[in-house]
């Protein structure tokens, strides 16, 4: 997991408001640092505790982001893909066509190009540049999302880090989580990231419209899904043209009817 990836240190985090405010996130807040600790001892042992220690802590704080979002009747998303899914894309059309009030926080290792995306499209946004983290964490989140208007809106949105691996190990608090699977990608991209898929709610098969020209077998795609989580809601959308976006918007909005403002 992010032990061997590279993302050793939190240095480099940083949240980017509209007027490129920039807040370090507190170092010794992050457990990847218990890493110096642990490299004299056993690997296989002590890998196993820190990773439990890590994921524990995470745990805790994602169940304060819960109780704080549940507080402020949001529906909150945390949206995982690869990179060049068509997440900010497709997310861009939920957040300014979807029928909801929406902020979003976006995570990405460097730049704050999404979050300017979006607020080109007038949706309120914060970016979290990670540095040489991998995945965001549940402390990252509720920093960021507390520089937006939480009271105003009704759907939070959290673009992960592109990376089908590290992400799905780290629980944000979120509502759901929603997996992107591009047609450019190929039908096995869930066979070959169960742990992701298994823990998706809503899986978003993406960019339709080039479905035929790429050879993508959307039957096989599905039929893999179910594989590795029969229980998953699916959609089939192109951003571009539009396709499937009408059955997607009415789904969150039904989920945000439950408890939140409308």
């Amino acid at each position: 997991m992010c032990g061997t990836c590279g993302c050793h240190s939190e240095n480099g985090v940083t949240i980017l408001t509209a007027d490129h405010d920039h807040h370090h996130h507190p170092s010794d807040d992050h457990a990847h640092d218990a890493h110096n600790h642990y490299h004299t001892h056993a690997p296989a042992t002590r890998t196993l505790h820190l990773t439990e220690s890590v994921l524990a802590k995470n745990d805790r704080l994602a169940e304060r982001n819960r109780g704080y979002f549940l507080a402020k009747n949001l529906l909150v998303l945390n949206v995982i893909s690869s990179p060049g899914s068509g997440k900010t894309t497709l997310l861009q059309a939920t957040a300014s066509q979807g029928g909801l009030r929406c902020g979003v926080v976006v995570g990405d290792l460097e730049t704050d190009n999404d979050a300017q995306r979006f607020r080109a499209a007038g949706v309120p946004s914060v970016q979290i540049t990670t540095g040489t983290l991998c995945h965001l964490e549940a402390d990252m989140v509720l920093t960021a999302a507390q520089h937006l208007d939480l009271d105003a809106i009704q759907l939070l949105i959290v673009e992960n880090v592109g990376n089908l691996v590290c992400p799905a190990a780290y629980d944000l608090g979120e509502t759901l989580r929603i997996v992107l699977l591009s047609t450019t990608e190929g039908e096995d991209k869930p066979l070959k990231y169960p742990t992701l898929f298994k823990s998706a709610d809503v899986v978003l098969l993406t960019k339709l419209d080039i479905a035929e020209a790429v050879g993508f077998d959307h039957g096989e795609a599905i039929a893999n899904i179910r594989a590795i989580n029969p229980t998953a809601t699916i959609f089939s959308v192109s951003a571009k043209t539009g396709l499937g976006l009408t059955d997607w918007y009415q789904y969150l909005e039904e989920r945000c009817g439950v408890g939140a403002i409308v």
